[in-house]
């Protein structure tokens, strides 16, 4: 029997209507709040470069070889995958023998397990952490890659590779190309509501990774501040002393 046809759903809306409160929770975490303060930490920042080089590992792998996938080959844009930017990131901060000194955090391999599993038991799941990573970091690239170089003092590209998507010349026609491809998949609105659902998902595992790196850039501020605090204590006994 022949499959009737399936009708366009508005999946790109449907994603940014469902994400937002998601959206506004994760902006609202205390790392991803401080970072955009400008209020960076060198060593939280490479194991959260380190983390992202993992989950986009495995999205990119599963993409790859669901390239001719109905739902997914036409989402796999080749333009936006960022491994080998990461990889470039990785070995600025951690050297050329990075492979061997960075792992995924337990959030990061618990986002990692998950784009796995969806890849197995349903693909089109995957056109949710696809949409919240990639046009994520597409929309608000240049700016997180501006705070970030002030923040730690970076050259133009040391260490920001990954904010820099040089195959898209526009940005903005190619956000706008990528909604009609979402619109233009051939899923009915269960699928739609999954992958919307998924998509919140995605949000809270980036919530996860954030939360860990919180506690170091806690641990770190706190460092500082108590170095701060313990100079001025010894500069003022110098003056109990020396009075």
């Amino acid at each position: 029997m022949q499959r009737p046809e399936l009708m366009a759903v508005a999946l790109a809306s449907q994603l940014r209507e469902g994400t937002k409160k998601a959206h506004t929770m994760a902006e609202n975490t205390g790392f991803v709040s401080c970072f955009l303060k400008g209020v960076v930490d060198k060593v939280s920042y490479r194991t959260l470069v380190a983390d992202l080089y993992f989950v986009y590992s495995a999205m990119e792998e599963e993409f790859a070889r669901l390239k001719d996938h109905p739902v997914l080959g036409p989402v796999g844009f080749a333009e936006l995958n960022r491994r080998e930017s990461l990889e470039q990131d990785l070995a600025f901060y951690f050297g050329a023998d990075w492979r061997t000194a960075v792992k995924p955090t337990p959030g990061a391999q618990q986002y990692v397990d998950r784009l796995h599993q969806v890849a197995r038991e349903c693909p089109e799941l995957l056109v949710g952490h696809h949409y919240t990573r990639y046009i994520g970091d597409l929309s608000g690239g240049q700016i997180l890659k501006n705070i970030a170089q002030k923040a730690m003092n970076l050259g133009e590209h040391d260490g920001l590779r990954f904010y820099e998507f040089d195959a898209i010349a526009d940005e903005k026609g190619f956000k706008a190309n990528y909604r009609t491809v979402l619109d233009g998949l051939p899923i009915d609105q269960t699928m739609a509501d999954r992958i919307v659902a998924e998509a919140n998902q995605a949000f809270h595992l980036n919530m996860v990774m954030f939360q860990e790196l919180e506690g170091n850039l806690i641990a770190a501020i706190g460092k500082v501040l108590f170095g701060f605090l313990t100079r001025r204590q010894r500069a003022g006994s110098t003056e109990v002393v020396t009075a």
